[in-house]
């Protein structure tokens, strides 16, 4: 297959201008995240909503369900892993799209207690599998590690996109239909995961000199261990720990803190989601065009800086003058999402820079985790310290994003550093892929 060919034309300049990665030869990739982003978004806000429309149950009950479900799935970033390294990213992330189609068509039959578990459970091992893999898909994107900042920054601008796309279509086809709207919302998102999931088995990207799609040859004996005995895989997923904190203030604390720290209206959080919504959309990727010349691990430390500014705006608000209360929230959205925006790339570039390829899938399955640490996590210890005191939130914040700076610069340090990598039981042959070091600059040509 050749290789895509760059952009040209005033329309190719003006995409390069703004961040956006050549893209040719990967349509399908980019239609399947788009189409994807928009079913999730399609369905997130209503999934509560729907079981206690549709179903004889409480609320309490179905909440109840959907958090079985949910723990219930908690190990299967670790299943997913091996099953990326042996099959490959597309077929993994293709087939945990249809298993949530599954899950979401048997919603529509769902009207006891179990089957409600049973079929939020199956979309939950959908929905880890598909995030467990998706960052192996940008690398596929990306071979040789081309432009891939920026495929980062570009997936994550749109899946913002997406969401948003998604969450006002189910908006307004519930204000025009609220009784069959629910099962056709159900439906439509079922249909765009097969359609995703058709996308990418058709899509055929081009691998690297070091990176492959596909089943392994049989020849590396890895496991979890390997991925274990990385020091700084391991220092790396607690960084990012820090930074799944800050990016949980959006949907899990802001709303609460506004309205029972602050005695503010409700609408100012929404208000501040469709800023920070908009924001990252329009400005993701040339963010990560800009932070592509710098090492990751100092974009971090700058991202860093962002979210403690942030997070002591938002702080500030609880002594601040009445006057000053809305403006201030408006500003300190504006830093957080610019601390957003700056690490999103680069911190998923670590995560697959950092980890052999022969062993990425258990890598980014351990990395995945930290992400499900937090969303399990999060909830209860902001209202814990919410209960306490306003800002004891925030200020736990502020000391995770602190702490992270000189994690960061051990981490730096650690790359910099030669090392052998952990080849434990691999084919020896592996071994020159054990040690990937981080570039410093990712400018592309």
């Amino acid at each position: 297959m050749a290789s895509p060919q760059p952009k040209t034309g005033r329309f190719g300049s003006l995409l390069d201008l703004i961040g956006v990665p050549r893209t040719s030869g990967h349509n399908r990739f980019v239609s399947a995240t788009a189409i994807d982003s928009i079913g999730t978004g399609l369905v997130t806000a209503f999934i509560l909503i729907y079981f206690t429309e549709t179903t004889p149950l409480s609320l309490v009950a179905v909440g109840g369900a959907m958090t079985t479900a949910r723990l219930l799935a908690l190990p299967t970033a670790l299943v997913v892993g091996p099953l990326v390294d042996r099959l490959g990213a597309r077929v993994v992330a293709a087939s945990s799209n249809l298993v949530s189609a599954v899950g979401y068509l048997g919603f529509l039959a769902a009207d006891e207690l179990w089957h409600v578990v049973v079929v939020v459970l199956i979309v939950q091992i959908g929905h880890s599998g598909y995030w467990t893999s998706s960052s192996a898909l940008v690398v596929l994107a990306s071979p040789g590690g081309n432009q891939r900042t920026r495929w980062f920054g570009f997936v994550h601008a749109l899946r913002n996109a997406g969401l948003a796309l998604g969450g006002a279509m189910g908006s307004v086809w519930l204000a025009v239909d609220d009784a069959a709207g629910l099962n056709g919302i159900i439906l439509i998102n079922a249909v765009m995961c097969v359609i995703a999931a058709s996308l990418l088995l058709a899509w055929r990207p081009e691998p690297g000199p070091d990176e492959a799609d596909g089943p392994d040859s049989g020849q590396t004996r890895a496991s979890y261990m390997t991925v274990l005995r990385d020091a700084r895989y391991l220092l790396l997923i607690g960084i990012n720990v820090t930074f799944v904190f800050a990016a949980l203030v959006i949907n899990v604390l802001l709303a609460i803190y506004i309205v029972e720290g602050l005695h503010r209206e409700a609408w100012i959080a929404g208000a501040l989601l469709v800023l920070a919504a908009v924001q990252v959309t329009f400005t993701q990727t040339m963010v990560s065009k800009f932070v592509e010349r710098f090492r990751a691990t100092r974009v971090l430390i700058a991202a860093c800086g962002f979210n403690v500014l942030a997070f002591a705006l938002f702080a500030l608000m609880d002594i601040a003058p009445v006057w000053a209360v809305v403006p201030g929230l408006f500003l300190a959205m504006i830093v957080l999402s610019v601390g957003e925006t700056v690490s999103a790339a680069p911190g998923d570039q670590l995560s697959v820079d950092l980890a052999p390829e022969h062993v990425r899938g258990r890598y980014l399955a351990l990395y995945q985790l930290s992400w499900t640490f937090g969303q399990v996590t999060a909830p209860a210890i902001f209202t814990f310290l919410l209960a306490r005191q306003a800002v004891l939130p925030l200020m736990f914040l502020i000391a995770l994003s602190a702490v992270a700076v000189p994690m960061l610069m051990w981490l730096e340090r650690m790359i910099a550093r030669p090392a052998a990598g952990p080849v434990d039981d691999a084919d020896p042959d592996q071994a020159d892929k054990a040690a990937p070091t981080e570039p410093a600059a990712n400018t592309a040509p």
